[in-house]
């Protein structure tokens, strides 16, 4: 029987919390100070330590947070299929090689964060048969393995596909099947690093006919510190039809692009949540969520949110840049804003329906730590139409420690909210119990 944690009826409103000052880095116009360098990097990455038995993150007044699924490894992603089968995909960064004093800052960082651990390389299937919102004896499976640090999961027609760091891969997928069988093939080939291969997420993402399939590739490194030429075809995302044919970039200058969602409305497009540059001090440069545009150019690394130059980064004298797009909605400075995903449905009070819920990783370069919970953004007719809120709260303890970090989030068969958590190893269930109130 799983856990009910207790929730926030004692302290949060009906209707989320502001997330904003931390300084002021959110929302369309966020407020920029001048940047601060300094030879060595800000480092306050919180110490991973876990969950105490019985407790868990804090949601707003109404909602029910359970644990819908413990002692995974390190989970990242989570997709639904069609037929409520949960899928959560199991991964961990590996510890760099070389990289020198930079590279060994970001093993030390990774491993006090919890990040550094045996990749398991898996995906889980969770079956929950009576819609109780409990994985019960028997409905757990290894659906696939011997992956390369799998995240993003997409089914398109009759073939389930999965990002893994080096490569798109897919395999042949009956409905109801518990289990991916062969080793799958490969569709497209990844720009990969052997060693050092940085943001090696690999999210991805198909559009509503199916035809078109959109992977999310983040760069090497911080600003291009290795030069240009190793992030050929990174810091972007591409586009390619099912079986791999007519791969292109579709939107560069993304520092690391990782959840993307449609927005729905009269405006739907492709969202993205990209993590920007560190190590220009605590309130720069802000994560963001943005709307994608074909052919769009958002700045890495020369630019930040539109045409804020970084001068650390020197533009080659044959070099012709386009004009950068100025990002959508911003959400904060270092906040490792991972998750996105688009509440299109009635499960949930009105005021969360069409936004957007994200996944904040937690900083490591901020004096302060912030992040470390699921914000979330309203949306109407598929633009933002509010400011970012709190929605799941509580990862730092009272000591700033993890007790756990979001990453993915995703919906389950009844409407609610599924969160990862990489530190402590849980799949949480967010419910709204009772039927949203008339207005």
């Amino acid at each position: 029987m799983k856990r009910f944690i207790a929730i926030a009826a004692l302290a949060l409103a009906a209707c989320a919390q502001p997330a904003p000052p931390a300084e002021h880095g959110y929302g369309a116009d966020p407020q920029l100070p001048e940047p601060q360098t300094s030879p060595l990097p800000t480092i306050n990455v919180a110490r991973a330590v876990g969950w105490p038995d019985g407790a868990g993150p804090v949601a707003p007044e109404g909602f029910v947070v359970t644990r819908f699924a413990e002692g995974l490894a390190h989970p990242r992603w989570i997709y639904t299929l069609p037929n409520g089968d949960v899928l959560i995909a199991e991964s961990s960064t590996l510890p760099s090689r070389g990289g020198g004093l930079q590279g060994w800052i970001a093993n030390m960082m990774q491993r006090r964060g919890g990040a550094l651990a045996a990749s398991a390389n898996r995906i889980t299937l969770l079956r929950d048969s009576n819609r109780d919102g409990q994985i019960g004896e028997g409905e757990r499976f290894v659906f696939a393995e011997n992956l390369n640090q799998p995240i993003g999961m997409a089914l398109v027609g009759e073939y389930f596909y999965v990002g893994n760091t080096d490569a798109v891969v897919r395999f042949p997928y009956t409905e109801g099947a518990t289990r991916l069988q062969g080793a799958g093939e490969v569709v497209l080939q990844l720009p990969h690093h052997e060693g050092d291969n940085g943001h090696w997420t690999r999210n991805i993402i198909a559009n509503e006919a199916g035809a078109k399939i959109y992977v999310a590739v983040g760069s090497v490194t911080n600003i291009a510190d290795q030069g240009m030429e190793i992030e050929e075809g990174r810091a972007a995302i591409w586009e390619m039809n099912p079986d791999g044919s007519e791969a292109r970039i579709f939107a560069s200058g993304l520092r690391n692009p990782v959840g993307m969602g449609w927005s729905g409305g009269d405006a739907n497009a492709l969202w993205v949540a990209v993590n920007e540059r560190d190590m220009l001090g605590d309130n720069l440069v802000p994560d963001y969520i943005t709307s994608v545009q074909d052919g769009g150019f958002y700045g890495w690394p020369y630019y930040y949110w539109g045409n804020h130059r970084d001068e650390r980064v020197e533009i080659p004298p044959n070099v012709r840049l386009r004009e950068p797009l100025t990002p959508d909605f911003a959400l904060g400075a270092h906040t490792a804003s991972l998750g996105l995903y688009f509440y299109h449905f009635d499960g949930f009070p009105e005021h969360y329906w069409n936004g957007a819920f994200i996944g904040q990783h937690g900083s490591w370069n901020r004096s302060e730590a912030v992040g470390y919970k699921v914000a979330f953004v309203p949306f109407s007719n598929g633009r933002p139409s509010g400011d970012a809120e709190d929605f799941l709260t509580g990862f730092l303890n009272a000591e700033g420690e993890a007790q756990g970090r979001p990453v993915g989030v995703a919906m389950d068969q009844t409407g609610a909210l599924l969160v990862a958590d990489d530190v402590g190893d849980i799949i949480w269930r967010v419910a709204y119990p009772e039927p949203p109130a008339p207005n």
